[in-house]
């Protein structure tokens, strides 16, 4: 199959189930909103090594939020239930709590977890529970006013592991390509990138066929300086290839992302491929292929 001239290879992204929570983030400008919200999901690029996965879904206007402020809905990811609370008390407490002038509300669909009542023991005595934007929240004094945080937040099951490989015949044309897919991704509700920029450069396989102790190590098969000693997987014309990694709410959300992205990648000169990773079934139970959902 061809796209924009492009060859869509016949292969399938294979992905897993993981617990996420979905929050939105909100502060007196967009500037103060978004800089937490990048604090609170750093170092969330994969579950390999990284404390949970996280990432900015989108940012809103004061039209759209609860308090009326600028914000930014941000989703943190981890393998179960314990971890997910753990790395969000961290997370919220550590980077949000102490940013000037944010709140912080749940953005999912069944608030369980009590974090906000669990975060408002900064308070030392002095918070507040209350309701606010018809929400029950926490008060929480600092230097600079009152910590809105809601009391209870949601824990959900979603799909991670989205992913698809843009090749190019140059770094910086499928550099231009992968970030022309991010952008595309960045339209659709429910899915975040958690590599920097939505971009991974590395690429990976599970396990190591040399160094047992690892539990990743690189995908051999689509690296362009060593394609003369591997069985590669890339053609002739290919001088890079850049990997988008989704993790989403719903598959739904993940295969209308894989398209947007993949329509967008092909779009820029010097792409010619587009293929994706998958390990006969040893990652997860989920499948998006790539030629379907366009």
């Amino acid at each position: 199959m061809r796209l924009n001239g492009v060859h869509v290879e016949e292969t399938f992204a294979e992905l897993f189930p993981m617990k996420y929570c979905r929050m939105l983030v909100t502060a007196a400008t967009e500037r103060l909103a978004t800089t937490s919200a990048r604090e609170a999901t750093g170092f969330g690029t994969s579950i390999i090594m990284a404390p949970g996965e996280a990432g900015i879904e989108r940012t809103m206007s004061g039209d759209e939020t609860l308090d009326g402020r600028p914000g930014a809905v941000i989703q943190v990811w981890h393998r179960d239930d314990e971890s997910l609370q753990n790395a969000l008390l961290g997370r919220i407490g550590q980077c949000v709590l102490t940013a000037p002038t944010t709140s912080l509300f749940d953005a999912g669909g069944d608030p369980g977890f009590r974090l906000g009542e669990q975060v408002a023991f900064f308070g030392d005595g002095h918070q507040r529970n209350e309701e606010m934007y018809g929400r029950d929240v926490w008060l929480v004094p600092r230097m600079d006013g009152d910590f809105v945080v809601e009391d209870s937040v949601s824990i959900e099951e979603g799909v991670a592991g989205g992913n698809f490989f843009v090749l190019g015949r140059t770094q910086g044309s499928a550099l231009q390509g992968a970030e022309a897919a991010i952008d595309a991704i960045g339209g659709v509700e429910g899915v975040v990138t958690s590599f920097p920029g939505g971009i991974c450069s590395s690429g990976s396989k599970p396990g190591s066929e040399q160094y047992g102790f690892m539990l990743a190590t690189t995908n051999e098969f689509y690296a362009p300086s060593i394609r003369d000693e591997v069985d590669t997987a890339l053609p002739d014309d290919v001088g890079a290839v850049y990997e988008i990694v989704m993790n989403g709410v719903t598959l739904e959300a993940l295969k209308g992302a894989t398209a947007a992205g993949i329509r967008a990648a092909t779009t820029v000169e010097g792409v010619v491929g587009i293929d994706a990773g998958n390990y006969g079934g040893n990652i997860g139970p989920y499948e998006i292929h790539l030629r379907e959902v366009l």
